[in-house]
């Protein structure tokens, strides 16, 4: 279900500064693209995703594999590659402060790229406000996220806030573990 493309890179052109995951904004429905883009130039990237069922009028159906971030996906490189990633056509921008990309955790894509396809996912509105929650079992352990409840199951709202996007994952009541709870108050 995830999509995870590595491919050799050559080794005059591999950089002596660490590699580190950051978040590629692309142009809308680009994402598939970027991704293959970033491939074809030797860079890892993710772009995870989820499966669909779309149903016409007609009562024909389609399964299909959307973005679980949209226009988002996600690349591992050193900071002086950061120009072959924006040279991309479809590349809007890195994810930073101004012009310095901010470097998202390893723990949180790792986590994803690891866990993701163990749980049904789908997207979810960026949420401030709730009861926080670790998951202390299972796939993703150690996540951190909102609990809301979805036609009698928990799910945990799980955000990478440097993109401020979210996805919500189902989980069982005993794979969690309170941590505190967040006021608005708090979040302003």
């Amino acid at each position: 279900m995830l999509e995870t493309q590595r491919v050799p890179v050559p080794s005059h052109e591999v950089s002596e500064s660490p590699r580190k995951w950051y978040a590629v904004h692309t142009r809308p429905s680009r994402e598939r693209r970027t991704a293959d883009h970033f491939s074809y130039q030797g860079l890892e990237n993710f772009m995870p995703h989820y499966r669909v069922v779309r149903r016409w009028k007609n009562r024909c159906t389609k399964t299909s594999d959307i973005p679980l971030f949209p226009s988002y996906l996600f690349v591992r490189i050193a900071p002086a590659e950061r120009i072959r990633v924006l040279e991309v056509p479809s590349v809007i921008s890195i994810v930073g402060r101004g012009r310095e990309p901010l470097p998202l955790l390893d723990f949180e894509i790792e986590s994803l790229r690891a866990g993701l396809h163990l749980r049904h996912a789908e997207p979810h509105p960026h949420l401030v406000v709730g009861q926080r929650a670790r998951i202390r079992g299972g796939a993703l352990t150690g996540m951190e996220g909102v609990v809301v409840r979805k036609s009698n199951s928990l799910r945990v709202v799980l955000t990478l806030d440097l993109i401020t996007q979210s996805v919500s994952v189902e989980v069982d009541g005993d794979e969690l573990e309170p941590i505190c709870s967040v006021t608005a108050a708090n979040r302003i």
